[in-house]
């Protein structure tokens, strides 16, 4: 049940957010190469992937991700969508030595270079696998979704987020990197960083508060064994709450880096 909540989780986020990736992508599309041949690192679900090859129709994207589950969601809906032939997909740990993949125009990381066990490792290897002039694309989270401002649940939701954090601090994730310095350290030129502040109000229309109640629920188990039963339950009773409620925002902080090999 976890892991179909992360499915639907990220591509509520692509759906919801659909201004902010649009932007993003089109941003892409303009800098890369024609057709380029994209290599999604971390692609989960697929949202990105779909996307990269919906919004630029000569694209030819390699999506890779650890989680054959995630693959296995992400081949179905590229089928489904007419661009099972544009799509290929990997099964790879890419805190390993990368697979061959041959040319690569556009490496594409969205909110997976946190994950890496080792950034510099994995942005030498980004470097390695481009062809020459080729791009760079990280985007990642300054903040996760928040979507309870302003309302009396305020305090419970800031309080599940700043254990959150701990919890990803504690596993070691690079949530707070200096990406714009690591990408040139690794040889990277023409670095570019754009910041996206998100605010969509309330009232959200039904996909936007069906991404809340994933994204807190997920919160919620995500922190079961850390929490006393007094915060748990104040957890619990903000999500069963959440049907229904017409206060409910999105706020959230992302930033795009591009750069050339």
């Amino acid at each position: 049940m976890a892991h179909d909540h992360m499915i639907e989780m990220l591509d509520l986020d692509a759906e919801v957010l659909h201004d902010y990736h649009s932007d993003v992508i089109a941003w892409v599309g303009r800098e890369a190469a024609d057709n380029p041949r994209i290599v999604d690192l971390g692609a989960g679900s697929g949202t990105g992937s779909l996307a990269l090859a919906r919004e630029l129709p000569g694209a030819r994207i390699t999506a890779v991700d650890v989680d054959p589950e995630m693959l296995a969601h992400l081949r179905a809906r590229a089928q489904q969508a007419g661009l099972g032939d544009r799509i290929d997909t990997v099964e790879a740990d890419l805190d390993e030595p990368w697979p061959a993949f041959g040319p690569v125009d556009v490496v594409w990381a969205a909110s997976s270079m946190h994950h890496m066990a080792d950034p510099a490792q994995a942005l030498a290897s980004a470097f390695t696998v481009l062809s020459p002039g080729g791009l760079l694309v990280i985007a990642e989270l300054d903040s996760f979704p928040r979507f309870l401002t302003g309302t009396p649940d305020e305090a419970v939701e800031d309080f599940g987020h700043a254990e959150m954090d701990k919890r990803r601090h504690e596993a070691g994730l690079h949530m707070h990197e200096n990406w714009g310095e690591r990408i040139g350290q690794a040889g990277f030129t023409q670095l570019t960083e754009r910041h996206f502040d998100i605010a969509l109000p309330a009232p959200l229309p039904p996909a936007a508060a069906r991404y809340a109640a994933v994204t807190l629920s997920r919160m919620r188990h995500g922190l079961e064994d850390r929490l006393t039963a007094a915060d748990l339950a104040a957890l619990d009773q903000v999500v069963a709450g959440l049907p229904g409620r017409d206060d409910l925002s999105v706020r959230t902080d992302r930033t795009v880096w591009l750069a050339r090999r």
